[in-house]
């Protein structure tokens, strides 16, 4: 189903004439006028059910419901797709997504234009950003799964709980060991009744959207200027909508292919990537960097399972409450489920320790390889959202509310700093906070202080009440040019999981008290990282500047290419020297021209580019082509030893993933 949503000042129609002979009976032919109203021109697809239908009324009503109008009119449009149900199905759907709309909230006034009928219509469209959106819902990525596929998945938005022992459907048997092991994804119709109350409570919470200005003024969303502001914008109408599928493959897909870094595993499940030699590299290094950082910090790394026991006391009571859409295995009787984060590992961990307020806060940090969620079909693209990705996941144990505020502006200012470091500046992203109304009420100081350290607007949601485990939330988010939003860096204030798990510390009166959780990703997903850095190169492609990464992350940093084969040992004796102070250097010794050789490290986004044949040999001096400024300079071999180590400087280093000479490497048919 294809759907374009306007919030209306005001809409006009009038019946003309009739489409096709399945063209509703209508008795009244007048005009038509509706005031401040939602129009949802519709077009039903070939293969459209009611799963489209019950997802497409959700969706409307939540976007209804940011927006703050309470009149719909569901208005038949075939012309928004080519691919058309057939006009007695299109019927029966339409009038069941009536129908549905009406049921699901008494306070709707709903309406719906004539099906079958040629129409004149006038159309007034406010001017608020969130009045025009655009929706595709797909079947397939909606109803009960069958043979290879997984186990049913819910609409955009539900979530699924974790299953009860023996429930689920088989999906993949593996035999050995102590019996047979079943893998799955969650989502069995047995789990209904224990996720309704989760899901029943999740679907009457009440949020308000704003805009923060840095001096700490609250805007409401529809009075804001978002002039040059575009991509908060963008971001306001993603976060409302909650539109997560992709039509289109963004242009990182074609440059992780091509760069060598990282492919689908079309022998996996949807969501899981192979990264090559250069991808893999690349990943180490920002491990490593995340890591480094967060133990200057004062994180201490620990280790955790990827698995763990459904019917532990912790986690009923965790998924009853928060449903959560994950995979699932059964092994010798029990239900275990794979992780979606390293809470879990880290709190039960934190329930064997016996701490004083004089050991808070205390921050435990993994870096998670891998965590799982199963996320739709259509919202996986690349590595922008994946189903197994690499998290890096600090808790702080903190010992009141106060010393809690004061921990997260410190985490704050690291993971800027985090991303900064890895060439996401703060004018790459933006920021959403949401909070509960109570928590900004009490603490509307500490909120103040985030919007002006982050020094520009920012997108705000407010809950009337908390139904969430924490109170505040802060996000930095990449806004691509396709207009999908991905978290990167996060924070939040959890007020309930100290006392779920059983994680105490005796304080100044020898009273024992749960500490206050913060759950931090410096960076966000390692995959994630990689994506908005790809994305940031083809932006700067589209704009006429050389895509490149970073030097620090370039898995070749130096390309040598010697003219003729009497100068290898040269070649061979300068990369060796550069390797041993810590930089990739690698040889293109292949029987080719040096044009053509050139052209193959541009391609690969060598930053710097060394022909070497008599006079380099005899002289010592370096003609070097410099990928970040273009330019071809002369430097000795200390001036270009120099100026890598001042350009990545603080960053970890590794040596080469590949053979040093281009002829010993395999080619990659991508």
């Amino acid at each position: 189903m294809r759907i374009l949503q306007l919030h209306c000042d005001s809409i006009e129609y009038t019946p003309t004439k009739k489409e096709n002979k399945m063209a509703e009976d209508i008795e009244d032919k007048s005009t038509v006028r509706l005031e401040d109203v939602v129009v949802a021109f519709a077009a039903v697809e070939a293969g459209d059910d009611s799963y489209v239908v019950a997802e497409a009324v959700r969706q409307i009503r939540a976007s209804m419901v940011n927006v703050g109008c309470v009149r719909l009119l569901l208005y038949p449009y075939a012309h928004l797709s080519s691919d058309l149900a057939r006009p007695s199905a299109a019927l029966g759907l339409l009038e069941e997504m009536e129908e549905q709309a009406r049921a699901a909230d008494g306070a709707l006034e709903v309406s719906r234009a004539p099906f079958g009928w040629t129409k004149s219509y006038h159309v007034k469209v406010k001017g608020h950003p969130l009045a025009e959106s655009s929706k595709v819902i797909r079947s397939d990525s909606l109803k009960p799964s069958h043979a290879s596929s997984s186990a049913r998945e819910p609409p955009a938005g539900a979530s699924a709980t974790a299953p009860r022992a023996g429930s689920g459907k088989k999906e993949e048997e593996k035999g050995g060991g102590g019996g047979a092991t079943t893998v799955a994804a969650t989502d069995d119709d047995d789990d209904d009744e224990d996720k309704s109350h989760a899901l029943e409570r999740e679907s009457r919470l009440k949020s308000h959207w704003r805009i923060l200005t840095p001096d700490g003024n609250l805007v409401e969303i529809d009075e804001f200027d978002f002039a040059g502001h575009k991509k908060l914008e963008t971001l306001a109408k993603y976060e409302s909508e909650k539109q997560r599928h992709v039509d289109e493959p963004p242009p990182h897909v074609a440059l992780m292919k091509r760069l060598a870094i990282a492919d689908y595993e079309h022998a996996s499940d949807h969501g899981n990537m192979r990264f090559f030699p250069n991808g893999r590299l690349i990943k180490s290094l920002i491990e490593s960097h995340v890591t480094n950082r967060v133990k200057e910090y004062g994180g201490y790394e620990v280790e955790t399972p990827i698995m763990y026991d459904s019917e532990h006391p912790s986690m009923v009571s965790y998924f009853n409450r928060f449903p959560a859409r994950q995979y699932t295995i059964d092994s010798e009787g029990k239900r275990l489920f794979l992780r979606f984060a390293a809470c879990f590992g880290q709190f039960l961990m934190a329930n064997q320790f016996q701490m004083s307020h004089h050991n808070l806060p205390y921050r435990l940090y993994e870096m998670t390889r891998y965590s799982f969620r199963r996320e739709q079909t259509g919202e996986l693209v690349g590595l922008r959202r994946l189903r197994a990705f690499t998290m890096p996941d600090c808790h702080a144990f903190c010992r009141d509310m106060d010393q809690a505020v004061d921990e997260i502006a410190v985490r704050f200012k690291l993971s800027q700093r985090v991303l900064s470091e890895m060439g996401i500046a703060g004018d790459d992203y933006e920021m959403a906070i949401r909070f509960t109304e109570d928590f900004y009420n009490d603490h509307r100081g500490v909120i103040n202080r985030l919007a002006a350290a982050h020094g520009k607007p920012m997108l705000v949601e407010m809950w009337k009440e908390r139904f969430f485990y924490f109170v505040l939330k802060w996000e930095f988010n990449y806004v691509d040019h396709m207009g999908k939003a991905s978290a990167l860096s996060t924070d939040q204030i959890d007020v309930e999981n100290g006392g779920r798990y059983g994680i105490t510390f005796v304080d100044e009166d020898n009273e024992r008290l749960h500490p206050i959780i913060l759950h931090n990703s410096p960076s966000g997903a390692i995959e994630r990282i990689i994506y908005t850095l790809l994305e940031k190169a083809a932006a700067d492609s589209r704009e006429g500047r050389r895509p490149m990464l970073p030097l620090w992350l370039s898995p070749t940093q130096v390309r040598i290419i010697p003219v003729k084969e009497e100068f290898l040992g040269f070649a061979e004796s300068f990369a060796a020297g550069l390797t041993a102070e810590g930089i990739r250097a690698d040889i293109d010794d292949r029987n080719q021209s040096i044009g053509k050789r050139i052209r193959e490290a541009e391609k690969e986004w060598a930053p710097y580019i060394l022909v070497v044949g008599k006079q380099e040999s005899e002289s010592g001096r370096l003609s070097v082509r410099s990928r970040e400024d273009g330019r071809v300079k002369e430097m000795t071999s200390d001036d270009l030893l120099e100026e890598i180590k001042i350009k990545t400087e603080g960053m970890p280093t590794a040596g080469l993933n590949m053979p040093t000479h281009i002829s010993q490497r395999p080619q990659l048919m991508v």
